[in-house]
Order: C-alpha cells, then sequence, then structure tokens
C-alpha cells in the first residue's frame, strides 16, 4: 500500500490515547478489529471504551453482549465514569444481551435478524464481547464457522466499525481460543500479561499484529486499567509479551 492510500484512510478514535498514537489516530473506518487476551486483560473496558469515545463524539453505538448482564455492564461503565446509563437513556447507546443458552434462537437472529436490526439502528461503532462464547451456540466446526462469518458480515455490512472482544488460547496466548476470529477480523490486537524472572505476573502489556490498510507501531507496550480506563504508555521501550 501507498503511503498517501495510508493517509488517506479515515480514522476512528480508540478512545485509548496511547493506541490511537500506536495506530495513526485510530481503527480505520469499516473495520473489524479482534482484541483477544487472558481474563483479566481488560478487553471489555477497551470495548466500552471505545463505544463511549464515540458517543462523546455523537457517534452512536451497539453493545451486543454474550457474556456480562446488562445491568453489571452499565455498572463497569459507572466505575469508570463513563455516562453509559444516560447515554442507553438519550438512545446513543444500545445494549442487546444474548443469552448462550438459547442456543436456536440465537443462531436465527444471528444469522437472519442482526443484519436488519444493526442497519436500523444506523450506529457507527459496535463492540460484540465475547465471540468465544458463539462456540456454544454451535455443535460442530463448519456451525461456529458459520456463526462467527455471519456475525462479522453483518458487523462489516453496516459501515460500523466494530471491535469484537475474544479469549486467548490459555496454551498460546499469541492466538484466540478459537482460532478462527483471527482471520474474519481486518485487525487484531492483543492484550497480555508479562511475567518478572521469578515467573509472576508484573504488569500489561499490548501489542498491535495486524492492521489492514494502515501503518501501525508493531512493538510491545505497556498499559493499565486506570480510573478512566486503559491507559497505554505507546512510547516506552518495546520489552515484550
Amino acid at each position: 500500500m501507498s503511503g498517501s492510500e495510508e493517509r488517506s484512510t479515515a480514522r476512528v478514535p480508540t478512545g485509548v490515547s496511547g493506541l490511537d498514537e500506536m495506530l495513526g489516530g485510530g481503527f480505520p473506518q469499516g473495520h473489524v478489529v479482534l482484541v483477544a487476551g487472558l481474563p483479566g486483560t481488560g478487553k471489555t473496558c477497551l470495548a466500552l471504551g471505545f463505544l463511549m469515545a464515540g458517543i462523546a463524539r455523537g457517534e452512536s453505538g451497539l453493545f451486543l453482549s454474550l457474556e456480562e448482564e446488562v445491568p453489571a455492564l452499565l455498572a463497569s461503565a459507572r466505575g469508570f465514569g463513563w455516562p453509559a446509563d444516560a447515554a442507553v437513556e438519550k438512545k446513543q447507546l444500545t445494549v442487546l444481551r444474548l443469552d448462550p443458552k438459547e442456543t436456536k434462537g440465537n443462531l436465527h437472529r444471528i444469522q437472519s435478524d442482526l443484519p436488519k436490526e444493526i442497519a436500523g439502528l444506523g450506529v457507527r461503532r459496535i463492540a460484540v464481547d465475547s465471540v468465544s462464547l458463539l462456540n456454544m451456540l454451535s455443535d460442530d466446526e463448519p456451525g461456529r464457522r458459520a456463526t462467527l462469518f455471519s456475525l462479522a458480515a453483518a458487523c462489516r455490512g453496516s459501515g460500523a466499525t466494530t471491535l469484537l472482544t475474544a479469549e486467548a488460547d490459555p496454551l498460546h496466548p499469541g492466538v484466540s481460543r478459537d482460532g478462527l476470529t483471527e482471520y474474519v477480523s481486518d485487525g487484531v490486537i492483543l492484550l497480555g500479561y508479562n511475567q518478572g524472572s521469578d515467573g509472576h505476573k508484573v504488569g500489561l502489556s499490548l501489542r498491535v499484529l495486524k492492521m489492514r490498510r494502515t501503518a501501525h507501531l508493531r512493538s510491545v507496550q505497556p498499559y493499565v486499567i486506570g480510573p478512566k480506563g486503559i491507559e497505554v504508555d505507546a512510547r516506552a521501550v518495546d520489552f515484550g509479551l
């Protein structure tokens, strides 16, 4: 890709200043981006912050939850000082809950109804937390693959910029547990733990593994989950995951 093509790509700020710096201004508009990480690395926090950053800019958002119940999700947002409750009341933020236990209904919704629902909302940003639970909706590999591809197609077809979260494989934390989501995503961000010489976890680090149609910083950078959400130190020396 030429430099002029990279510069012309419209950017969608992530809500994380250090991450925006690593990406040259944010996610390319319309991208589907995977955020993978082990439990406790802040995947849901990043997803919520991404939507709330859009709402602050007048961009409506959709949070599709397969994990947390809506009250718990809104409570998490309040903990970071984000006005998610007000955004829901004003219809700037829509929260849809898909219970993984309702297998048949969810499969039909994702494959048939969801594209129309998303199009009707007219949102600019979408967060899906977490696609790892989609595996519970299908009994076989072809079914899981079809469900994931249908969901990604519905999000991409809406024109919204989408963030998908997924659990990393505990044995191979550099990839998602399902090993599929990377292939339907335009970008992949890995959240992980750093370990000291004694093997204990000593901090958190972030790496942009890929991001189509844009140049980006490829080093591993430290981050913290603070009172206002995730904060990435984009200028620290690369120190590895």
